[in-house]
Formats: C-alpha cells, sequence, structure tokens
C-alpha cells in the first residue's frame, strides 16, 4: 500500500536540525520542477525572486512583482505533497511599512498557497518583524537553512503561518 509523506513544517524542521538531519532545500518555479523535487524528498522547496533571473531573462530581481511571485508560488504547491513551500516577498513589497509587509505576505499565504515567506534586510525590518508577532506569525531562521549564496550583512528571515505543532516522533 502506498502512503503519501506527511507535509513538512516548521517544528519538524526544528527536530530535524535538533537530531542532526540533514535538511535539503532547493529552488523551483514551477510544477513540474516542484513536483519532481517533492518525489525525491526534498524538505523545502524555495521559490526565489531570482525566476526573474532564470525563468524571465532579466537583469536583476528587482523588477519581480508580488502578483508574479504569486503565480510561481501557486505553481509550486500545486505540484508539492511533502515539501513545505517558501515564497520570497521580492523587492519593496516589505520595506515600506510594517502593514504593507503583512498584507503582501498575506496573499503569498492565501492566493499562493505559501507555508512560509522569506524576506532580507536585519535590522531595517526590525518594525517588520515584530509586527509579525502582533499577527501571531513566527519567524524562522537558522544559519544551518539558509542556502549558501546569502550575501554578507543581510540575514535571512522566513516568517510562516502558525500552525499546530506535531507530536514528537518516537
Amino acid at each position: 500500500m502506498h502512503t503519501t509523506p506527511r507535509k513538512v513544517r516548521v517544528p519538524d524542521l526544528v527536530l530535524m536540525k535538533e537530531r542532526g538531519e540533514r535538511i535539503v532545500m532547493l529552488t523551483a518555479y514551477d510544477a513540474t520542477m516542484a513536483r519532481l523535487f517533492d518525489r525525491a524528498g526534498v524538505d523545502l522547496l524555495l521559490v526565489g525572486d531570482s525566476l526573474g533571473n532564470v525563468i524571465l531573462g532579466l537583469d536583476t530581481t528587482i523588477p519581480v512583482t508580488l502578483d508574479a511571485m504569486i503565480h510561481h508560488t501557486r505553481a509550486v504547491t500545486r505540484g508539492t505533497n511533502r515539501a513545505l513551500v517558501v515564497a520570497d516577498m521580492p523587492f519593496l513589497t516589505y520595506q515600506v511599512s510594517p502593514q504593507q509587509a503583512m498584507q503582501n505576505a498575506a496573499r503569498l499565504f492565501q492566493e499562493g498557497g505559501a507555508a512560509a515567506v522569506k524576506l532580507e534586510g536585519g535590522s531595517p525590518v526590525a518594525k517588520t518583524i515584530a509586527a509579525r508577532r502582533r499577527c501571531r506569525w513566527l519567524e524562522f531562521s537558522g544559519g544551518k537553512l539558509r542556502p549558501p549564496r546569502r550575501p554578507r550583512g543581510l540575514p535571512r528571515v522566513l516568517m510562516r503561518r502558525q500552525s499546530p505543532r506535531p507530536s514528537r516522533r518516537p
């Protein structure tokens, strides 16, 4: 009998890290690659704003819109059964105000189906991080979970919808 593996959630990743297990994260932009990566056992799929370069042929990620991110995030979530899907918040979708960041993150959750959103910026986005607490969104960060190409001085922060904690596995 074939059973679909349980969906990966942030508490599962925390347990994996505590156990010293490897956590695999790859970037996907469409349902086909998401399905292949998901079936291969990838734990997290990032829908990166790098789709501007890789898919749209742009020289920079700055022109990538929230609507484009929602479109590609929705495609990736349709191709995924197990992996936790993380969506990048593109340029100027969270830097103007914490309220703007919350509205745009909500769109990635609701319309795109993302389980988490990622923003960059360190102390300049501290008010946004504080605002997520008022919305009961939790940040998720950790050195071992960061992609290796992170520029120095730009820490990554993930925000996710709050979900019930899974029971601890034996």
